[in-house]
């Protein structure tokens, strides 16, 4: 079997016994690749010379761009994306791409070509942000933005964004990230201290969204509520957790989106503290589930 499937590969030019995949037209390949996602053409393309000319094809790529990819490339330096192929420009875009003084990312998910985005809490407007007795900014590897806010203590606590983007047409998830304690590397381990922790547990913290065209969505959840979590073991104290607000939708119809978004706990008979906030995640909806507890890469 092992003879049969290297011919098979091999083709005629190779081995001289029949047809094989080496005989296969570059542009019938090409067509067949277009069913394909990014990781499977790049496989298929180690197996031979029309295979390895047809997973360059710029015909191919483009069908794994999103139709306004144009708009995206609008966000880098000109020479960075001038003369690429599709193939990479493709895979430039599918690194993270900062903007916005680099408060906002945007990549390309590396199986479907949809659009990702992350929004720091830097580019949020957050209550009492600049009073360094309730808020601080803490440098960390944890964070694709390598900074979280985080609030030691606060009676009235409410974060603020939103984002005006051309998303493409489809279903998107919002997400806040935030992580109950304080969180340190100490002698190469990871501790979380919860000192200033207090007051999640009282009343809920609302989450919303909303857009101009009058779609809405909210949540309400204790943050510091032990509770049995498959995910996140007994307890979420100490875990990067992504608490999803709800899902919005961008139709062809759409030239530029506006996602307005919140969290807030306004409840002034108690104070709260000991919480970190990294950003918002906005993913096509059911990329959701292959989210990493961590950074998403």
């Amino acid at each position: 079997m092992g003879a049969s499937l290297s011919n098979l590969t091999e083709g005629a030019n190779g081995s001289g016994l029949g047809p094989g995949l080496g005989d296969i037209p570059e542009n019938c390949v090409a067509c067949v690749f277009m069913y394909l996602t990014p990781p499977e053409i790049c496989n298929l393309a180690r197996l031979n010379r029309a295979f390895r000319g047809a997973a360059s094809s710029d015909a191919v790529w483009e069908s794994k761009l999103p139709p306004n990819y144009h708009g995206l490339l609008d966000l880098l330096p000109p020479e960075r994306y001038q003369n690429l192929s599709k193939k990479d420009i493709f895979a430039l875009l599918s690194r993270p791409v900062p903007y916005d003084d680099a408060n906002k990312v945007l990549w390309l998910d590396r199986v479907t070509g949809r659009v990702c985005m992350s929004i720091s809490a830097k580019a949020m407007a957050i209550t009492g942000i600049e009073d360094r007795r309730y808020w601080n900014w803490i440098p960390t590897e944890e964070s694709r933005f390598h900074v979280v806010a985080y609030l030691q203590q606060i009676w009235w606590y409410e974060v603020d964004g939103v984002v005006k983007f051309p998303f493409p047409a489809d279903i998107y998830t919002l997400s806040f990230r935030l992580h109950i304690g304080r969180f340190a590397k100490r002698l190469g381990r990871r501790v979380c201290n919860f000192e200033h922790t207090h007051g999640w547990d009282i009343k809920p913290v609302r989450f919303e969204l909303w857009t101009p065209d009058g779609q809405q969505a909210s949540y309400e959840c204790c943050l510091d509520q032990i509770e049995h979590d498959d995910a996140y073991g007994s307890h979420k104290r100490g875990c990067w957790v992504d608490y999803k607000v709800g899902e919005f939708i961008v139709t062809d119809a759409d030239p530029v989106t506006e996602v307005r978004f919140s969290m807030k706990q306004i409840d002034c008979t108690h104070s709260k503290g000991g919480l970190c906030v990294d950003s918002v995640f906005i993913i096509p909806s059911n990329l959701k589930e292959r989210k990493r507890k961590g950074v998403l890469k």
